[in-house]
């Protein structure tokens, strides 16, 4: 079997673990899941080989409990069912992590890292990308000054005259972004107006595109409030969960160290 490309093949397993928050919000046994169990396999089958020991790690992953009676209640089941998602998702991580470490880079990947080299000059600095959750904003700038990482904060900066755009602009001279979706807006179809779900800012869905033009994909991470509603046409982009049980530091830790940052995670974790 010919090995397929790697920043496809990262892509298409980061596309099945972006499924998962949302699964662990249905209920056991739902179609959603079955679909995307199934869809799981393939893109692994896809990725390693159908024969592979990592299609035997992913179906060995169990998703109810090992014993039970028949006066187990079901919320036992169903907390048996999202512990099964989240080791899936710690099988999948490991996959990306093999896959980035290990496989030889394709010319995509090798474009990319050229187009780079121009921003190397502000290697540490790190643009957030915010709506007016200010709580948050100040959460993830701080997890980024303790990694010794320089967060940009547009507001912040001083606006010597320039518009809003031209400021933008002139900051945006960065080595990866990361974006907070909080619900700040309120947004529906014109035929479904009573339909509304929370979105993010205008401005915040703005930057989010113009950063994943200018870096690419795999240097801006989107950290997600839950049920805020993602931007259309945007698949093969990382949604972390913005917990509160600090899981977000850790996925945001190893994107930030796939994109060639030195940070030290007991820095951040343990201060």
């Amino acid at each position: 079997m010919v090995s397929p490309k790697k920043s496809k093949s990262i892509q298409r397993l980061r596309k099945v673990l972006d499924e998962v928050p949302e699964l662990k919000r249905l209920r056991r046994r739902s179609p959603e899941f079955n679909k995307w169990r199934r869809n799981a396999r393939v893109a692994i089958a896809n990725t390693f080989g159908s024969k592979s020991s990592h299609v035997a790690d992913f179906n060995n992953v169990s998703y109810s409990l090992m014993a039970f009676s028949t006066g187990t209640p079901d919320s036992e089941f169903e907390a048996a069912y999202r512990r099964g998602l989240d080791s899936a998702a710690s099988v999948l991580e490991s996959m990306i992590d093999e896959i980035g470490e290990y496989w030889e880079d394709d010319e995509e990947s090798l474009r990319t890292s050229d187009s780079h080299v121009e921003v190397q000059k502000n290697a540490n600095k790190v643009f957030v990308i915010h709506g007016h959750d200010n709580s948050a904003q100040e959460t993830v700038a701080r997890f980024l000054e303790k990694l010794k990482l320089e967060p940009v904060i547009l507001h912040e900066q001083p606006n010597e005259g320039r518009t809003i755009i031209e400021k933008f602009e002139d900051y945006a001279d960065v080595t990866f972004a990361v974006v907070l979706l909080t619900p700040d807006d309120m947004g529906a179809l014109k035929e479904k107006h009573r339909d509304l779900k929370p979105r993010a800012r205008q401005n915040v869905v703005f930057e989010f595109g113009y950063f994943i033009g200018k870096l690419g994909r795999e240097r801006v991470c989107a950290l997600s409030i839950r049920d805020v509603e993602r931007p259309s046409d945007c698949d093969g982009i990382l949604y972390v969960p913005l917990d509160n049980e600090d899981g977000w530091k850790i996925r945001l830790l190893r994107e930030l160290k796939a994109a060639g940052f030195s940070v030290d995670a007991n820095r951040a974790l343990l201060a």
